[in-house]
């Protein structure tokens, strides 16, 4: 079976809100809100895909024991991986954190992301 979405029009109201916390990230900036939804994942769940967005804040994180690959939607971000010069990323920006990945995403500008965990 094919799996198809158009996560650019998948209705915010449809996305479950949390505050940020570990494991996934470290808050760094007082509590963000995120709001996600697993539209993918194959049974051993080392593959996850889904829709992924964030209120503007700062924190650290920590890839150790899974990468993942994220597509910019809509909003704007810079991730800067420790030691690293940071980078900007827009709509229509990719970008790979592989595992050992470890730094810090600013998210300026509300963001909403495609993204793929891989184990």
């Amino acid at each position: 079976m094919t799996h198809v979405i158009r996560p650019a029009d998948v209705d915010a109201a449809d996305l479950e809100a949390k505050p940020l916390a570990p494991p996934s990230a470290e808050p760094l900036s007082g509590e963000i809100i995120v709001r996600g939804k697993v539209e993918f994942a194959n049974d051993e769940r080392t593959i996850i895909s889904g829709i992924w967005e964030s209120d503007p804040g700062t924190s650290r994180w920590e890839f150790l024991t899974r990468g993942e690959i994220v597509h910019i939607l809509q909003g704007r971000m810079t991730v800067q991986r420790d030691g690293e010069d940071a980078v900007e990323l827009t709509a229509g920006s990719a970008a790979y954190f592989p595992l050992g990945w470890t730094g810090v995403w600013t998210v300026v500008e509300p963001v909403r992301k495609l993204y793929v965990v891989y184990k």
